[in-house]
């Protein structure tokens, strides 16, 4: 198919399509890089797959007439897992601003790229909007939405949700109907799970406490926009309230997800008319429930004139979910069980889990941080020679240690005792990600181990960037933040299949993500500032999508569709690239002396 070439401008963003090219030379795919581009004093990587003639590159005006900067390429050396052979050109040392080419004689150049301050500040803020564009009960106006307008989504369903029978009670038996309006969609489907919502919240709750000044500056040009609230609050809010109709007022108990039976068809949302269902209520939901209400309880409470109440109700809510969770710390939510006990059968994402440990520390920590309450605390089970876990939907306790670290100067005695170990612990964590990196094909730190490349690994690139900023953040060394930006170099084009997984950002960009919204608008280019999921490794036995190939891991990736294990998009993915790009952004300076300090 050829793409339209189309440079959009779209509420303040610049988006550049795949099919948009600036250089006339021939353009070799082989040559990856950031195709977003690099701060000028940081470093500025390029892959090279294959065996060029020669070991002479060149940095060329975007036009290809004028060369800027000449170096050698490193010595060849096999990928890890496709044993491809690979070189790097390093041009880390050309700081001029200005948009520029790789070229590589006898291969071609690569992708053009900008060298700029706030390079990475469109990203940044169209990754956060993503999140308007999954809104649901609303309609989208052009203004706002550009091309990608919509009449509001579940508008009426979502007004008139009825309680599954799983989750029935005596106060609201099976068949009542309650109103559960606003939310996200959750990924490339049209419902909405608590369990999701927890990590994505949570995380982007956590950029916003972690870069405060810089949100503050921030303009969407989303609905909010004009008021006195940071834009990133404005959004987690279209979702926070929506979480608040999901708790049961009679017990405090929270539902697992807001869901169809079975998952919709690749129609507009506007069009999605099927009944909606609240079901069963669960640990792992109340647990997710109460961290992310009292996290944004003291986030909102520096809002109180604007949001008056909010704070408090989002804290007696987290203390309701917390204490059913406490009553019921072993409730699993089972789907197969679910569906041989009742009807309808209900066979959209499950969103499993069987320990409920992670969930209680993250939670016990946000409410400990919230409230100074020492109960929390002990409750929350703070085990310093447990190992850490990279933060995903399944897996949340890291996010109880950042939470820790954050507010160590405020903590009570009861947590200060702990803190040099949970200090510790996150920065070799930090450490053992760096491991190996200078020798890697890609030199990032994603891509160590064939385990990065799993279901939703655009999403692991990110949460290895976020441990490095927190480590970072602990320590002042530059080296973590080097990391960090090489992973989102990663994830925007220096990777083993050349894409950036960031939709409407680079030349080679995701186009067909399985996204309900992208497949039936009836829109060429994909909504953007979407993350794609990206290589997976068992991504063609998952799927079933018939074009797979690749047997490398680290190149098992399609831009088509019918590919939900490699090219979905999720918030919980969205929200670990906000908080990636939007902390670079925010410490671009810090990064900037990292090279000159070598």
């Amino acid at each position: 198919m050829n793409k339209r070439k189309t440079l959009k401008i779209w509420g303040g963003l610049l988006f550049l399509f795949p099919g948009f090219t600036l250089q006339a030379q021939q353009t070799a795919e082989n040559i990856r890089l950031n195709q977003v581009g690099f701060y000028p004093q940081a470093e500025k990587l390029a892959v090279v797959v294959g065996e060029p003639k020669g070991a002479t590159f060149y940095v060329k005006t975007v036009e290809g007439k004028k060369a800027v900067y000449t170096g050698k390429l490193t010595a060849s050396k096999p990928g890890e897992f496709s044993k491809k052979p690979s070189q790097i050109a390093d041009f880390s040392t050309f700081k001029t601003n200005g948009t520029y080419v790789v070229e590589i004689p006898g291969v071609g150049t690569s992708y053009s790229f900008q060298i700029q301050k706030n390079v990475h500040k469109d990203a940044a803020a169209a990754s956060l909007k993503g999140f308007y564009f999954q809104r649901v009960s609303t309609d989208l106006p052009e203004k706002f939405a550009g091309k990608w307008h919509r009449p509001a989504g579940h508008a009426t369903t979502d007004n008139q949700v009825l309680v599954h029978p799983s989750a029935a009670s005596a106060q609201r038996p099976a068949g009542t109907v309650i109103s559960s309006r606003r939310g996200w969609y959750d990924a490339g489907d049209y419902n909405k799970y608590i369990v999701n919502s927890g990590i994505t919240m949570g995380t982007l709750l956590a950029a916003y406490e972690d870069f405060p000044e810089y949100f503050k500056t921030q303009k969407l040009n989303i609905p909010e926009s004009t008021n006195q609230v940071p834009d990133i609050l404005d959004e987690v809010l279209w979702n926070l309230r929506w979480m608040l109709t999901m708790q049961d007022p009679n017990d405090g108990g929270v539902y697992h997800k807001l869901t169809n039976a079975a998952f919709d068809g690749m129609i507009m949302p506007d069009k999605a008319m099927k009944p909606r269902y609240v079901v069963q209520k669960g640990t792992a939901a109340a647990l997710n429930f109460a961290a992310v209400m009292a996290q944004a309880s003291r986030v909102y409470k520096k809002y109180n004139r604007e949001m008056p109440g909010l704070s408090d109700s989002c804290l007696n809510a987290a203390v309701k979910a917390w204490e059913w969770a406490q009553k019921n710390p072993n409730v699993t939510y089972d789907q197969n069980t679910i569906n041989q006990q009742f009807e309808p059968k209900v066979t959209t994402g499950a969103y499993g889990d069987r320990d409920f440990s992670d969930e209680l520390t993250w939670a016990g920590a946000e409410l400990y941080v919230t409230t100074q309450k020492d109960t929390y605390y002990t409750t929350a089970k703070i085990n310093t020679s447990d190992q850490l876990t990279l933060p995903s939907w399944a897996q949340v306790k890291m996010l109880g240690y950042y939470t820790l670290a954050r507010f160590s100067k405020n903590l009570t005695p009861l947590a200060q005792k702990d803190l040099p170990e949970i200090k510790k612990q996150i920065v070799q964590f930090a450490d053992d990600l760096l491991a190996g990196t200078a020798e890697r094909t890609y030199r990032t730190v994603m891509g160590k181990t064939e385990k990065d490349y799993i279901w939703g690994s655009s999403a692991v690139a990110a949460n290895q960037g976020i441990a490095l900023i927190q480590a970072y953040k602990l320590t002042n060394n530059k080296k973590y933040l080097q990391g960090a930006l090489g992973n989102l170099d990663y994830l925007l084009g220096r990777n083993a299949v050349g894409y950036s997984f960031l939709t409407g950002f680079g030349k080679k960009s995701t186009m067909h993500p399985h996204h309900r919204l992208s497949i039936a608008d009836g829109i060429e280019e994909p909504v953007p500032g979407l993350l794609s999921g990206g290589t997976n490794a068992r991504a063609k036995e998952q799927d079933k999508c018939s074009g797979y190939t690749a047997t490398s891991p680290d190149e098992v990736y399609l831009d088509q569709d019918c590919s939900y294990a490699s090219n979905e998009i999720a918030i919980n993915w969205n929200s670990p690239f906000v908080y990636l790009a939007s902390a670079l952004e925010a410490l671009q300076n810090q990064i900037s002396s990292a090279v000159t300090a070598k």
